[in-house]
């Protein structure tokens, strides 16, 4: 799904908007954080905000279709920096939700907090986390399928799991090293289903 807004084009005062936004929304929730604090908060006008979205969902939607990017930069660069081992890349992609886990700014995903305040499968909302959710299990697929997986699509699925489950426990739990467990569990699914 592309971006839905009005005007989708990077200007300071839309990525401003963006940024304020995908940060209070991200401590406070979707619902709970209304649009005259982001406002507020980034020091600009309604009619700045209505020039780019039309509405709040559309705000909304818009952060995480941008967060869900920066985080597919983000991994993409960490798995590169592995080398070309997929083993590697696979464990650098472990590693990487470590260090976000350990992170101080840490606070669960904002995409399952996302499909928690809009469960409707036809809300742009829910569409848009289920594109960012997607492109996580299509990255490794593509990743097993460089490994020689039995059935890609079948242990991405099972690996998916076991990430957002480490997202949940961490924050549940508060426990970064939840993590060991999730990546100890994939290395088990793939040496059982490779080769």
């Amino acid at each position: 799904m592309a971006e839905t807004t009005k005007t989708s084009g990077s200007t300071p005062k839309r990525d401003l908007l963006l940024d304020t936004a995908a940060e209070l929304f991200y401590r406070g929730g979707y619902h709970a954080v209304g649009i005259d604090t982001i406002l507020a908060e980034a020091g600009l006008a309604k009619m700045t905000l209505y020039h780019h979205f039309s509405s709040k969902e559309e705000l909304i939607v818009a952060v995480i279709e941008r967060r869900g990017r920066i985080i597919g930069e983000a991994i993409a660069a960490a798995l590169e920096a592995a080398g070309p081992s997929p083993r590697k890349q696979l464990l650098a992609l472990f590693d990487w939700h470590e260090r976000w886990f350990e992170s101080k700014d840490f606070n669960g995903c904002a995409f399952i907090r996302a499909i928690g305040e809009y469960p409707d499968a036809e809300s742009p909302v829910h569409q848009a986390v289920m594109k960012g959710k997607q492109a996580a299990r299509d990255r490794l697929e593509a990743l097993l399928i460089k490994m020689e997986a039995n059935d890609p699509k079948k242990l991405a699925i099972q690996l998916h799991l076991l990430l957002e489950g480490a997202i949940v426990g961490a924050h549940t739990f508060g426990d970064s090293g939840v993590i060991k467990q999730a990546r100890e569990a994939a290395l088990i699914l793939v040496k059982s289903n490779t080769g």
